[in-house]
Formats: structure tokens, C-alpha cells, sequence
């Protein structure tokens, strides 16, 4: 079943695991009223631009007083040796402008439902929902002649999630985001940052992301990227790190559906993950 607005509300509903499709039609109906009270967008304002679905965040913020809702199901898996994890997860972020340069963040992986098969026992299925970060993003410049326009974000996530989901303590991290407009209408974005988190004895480490765009249409763009949310010695947690590929369609101005592919370059990484979103700004 499919909608014109919502490709990611039906799956949502329809494929997500029955324990966590309550929260699932919220999320939808939340989306759907979105949809229904929308403004018109002015002839000469910018299309939305969103922070999904690559990991490389956009260096532009929404704008004063304007409400955007990026919303997604996603999902990872991992297997080998007989042993399977399958990670159902609905990453949602409210971004709101307190000024034409600054803006509030709210972000979450959502509703979770994680089962674990090994060989020769019973699967293992945990349910909850993910811890909540709180942050804000800086548009500290314009992009000007061979200069990036860039973006400085400061979050925090916080222990709020389901006992079998949730982090230790607060970990804070700061990124920083420089976007390049290239020729034959190509983008270029690097995001270096760092974060601190109290597993495996306290630990700083390094976030790196790099992301390679391109517009194929007024609507239509695709990436390819690169990406590690998590740099560090083995003894700390190890290096995440995978390939993806994806696309975004602006279905009206300020309304964009999204898909993103993605394969783990290494052990610490699941195999295999996908997302389908929807973004609306308000």
C-alpha cells in the first residue's frame, strides 16, 4: 500500500513488528496532521533541506521560528557463523529555529525491536524505545567563493531509553559540518567531530563522515558516502564504519521522501542497513 505524502508512514504501519506498531500509527498521524496544515511556501523560498538520510548533517539551520519533522524507519542487520541481529528501529529528529542561525534539536532513535538468534538456541527479542540526545546547530557561514558554508552542532545524549537500550550517563558530542557546491552540479560535505561516553572505562572518540552528492533532477539527488560515528582503540569500543548509498525527492517544497542503503566496511559494523524516511517543514 502506498500514499502520495507518507512512503514511510504505510511501512511503518504495515512491516514494523506488532509490538511497537502503536507507536508507530502515532508517529503517523502526527505526520499525516503535518501534512494537512502546512503552509504555502513563498515563490522565492529555498527548498527544504534536511539532515537525512546520510550521516553528513546539512550546514544549513531552518530558519526562525519554523518547526522541521525528519522521521524514518530503519533497520540493521548482522549475521554470521549461524548467529543473526535484526535491529528495527523509527530515528526521528524536530529541529526548531530560534533564529535565522541558530536552532533547537530534539533527536531519538525511537521505538526499538532488537532479536538475536544463535545457533542451537531460542531467538531472544528486546523491545523499548532509545535515549533522547538534546542539542543545537550553528550556521556559523555562508559559503563565499572556495569557502565551505559551515555548520557547528553541540549535542548530548541522554540515559532516557528502555533499560536494554539505554547509554550510561550523558555523553556529549560536537561536530562540525563544511558543505561544498561543485561543477556539473556536484556537492561535497566533510563532518569531523568528537564525542566523550563512559562505557569500557570513559573514552573520547573521533566522528568522521564524508558525503559526495549529486542533483539529477529539481527534485531528484543522490549520494554516496563514508561514514564513522565511532573512532577508537579497540580497547574503547573500536571503529565503526560503512559505505552508503541513497536518494531524496522533494514531493512539494518543504516535503521530501528518502531512501539509504548502507554496508558495514567492518566487524564492529551491522553487515547491512536500510532506512525510508519522510522530512516536512513547517
Amino acid at each position: 500500500m502506498s500514499d502520495d505524502n507518507g512512503l514511510a508512514v504505510y511501512p511503518c504501519i504495515s512491516e514494523f513488528p506488532l509490538s511497537t506498531r502503536p507507536r508507530c500509527r502515532l508517529q503517523a498521524a502526527l505526520i499525516m496532521l503535518a501534512c494537512v496544515q502546512t503552509p504555502a511556501f513563498a515563490a522565492n523560498e529555498e527548498p527544504i533541506a534536511t539532515d537525512r538520510p546520510d550521516f553528513v548533517e546539512s550546514s544549513d539551520v531552518v530558519g526562525n521560528r519554523r518547526l522541521q519533522i525528519e522521521t524514518s524507519i530503519a533497520r540493521d542487520r548482522t549475521a554470521g557463523h549461524g548467529d543473526t541481529e535484526t535491529l528495527w528501529a523509527t530515528p526521528t529528529l524536530l529541529r526548531f529555529g530560534i533564529s535565522e542561525s541558530v536552532e533547537l534539536r530534539i533527536e531519538s532513535d525511537g521505538a526499538l525491536h532488537q532479536r538475536s538468534s544463535v545457533a542451537g538456541h531460542a531467538p531472544i527479542t528486546e523491545r523499548g524505545h532509545a535515549d533522547v540526545s538534546l542539542g543545537m546547530k550553528w550556521h556559523a557561514m555562508d559559503a563565499v567563493g572556495n569557502l565551505p558554508s559551515v555548520g557547528v552542532l553541540l549535542h548530548a545524549d541522554l540515559n532516557t531509553g528502555s533499560t536494554a537500550f539505554r547509554g550510561e550517563g550523558t555523553r556529549p558530542t560536537a561536530r562540525v559540518v563544511a558543505e561544498w557546491d561543485l561543477p556539473h552540479d556536484l556537492s561535497l560535505g566533510i563532518m569531523p567531530g568528537i564525542g566523550h561516553e563512559k562505557d569500557h572505562g570513559g573514552t573520547t572518540f573521533a566522528i568522521f563522515g564524508l558525503v559526495v552528492g549529486k542533483s539529477l533532477s529539481d527534485r531528484l539527488r543522490g549520494f554516496v558516502e563514508v561514514s564513522s560515528p565511532h573512532i577508537a582503540r579497540a580497547a574503547h569500543g573500536g571503529t565503526e564504519a560503512s559505505l552508503s548509498v541513497g536518494a531524496a525527492y522533494l514531493l512539494q517544497k518543504n516535503i521530501q521522501i528518502d531512501t539509504a542503503f548502507s554496508r558495514g566496511l567492518n566487524g564492529r559494523t551491522p553487515d547491512s542497513g536500510m532506512t525510508v524516511g519522510l522530512s516536512i517543514k513547517l
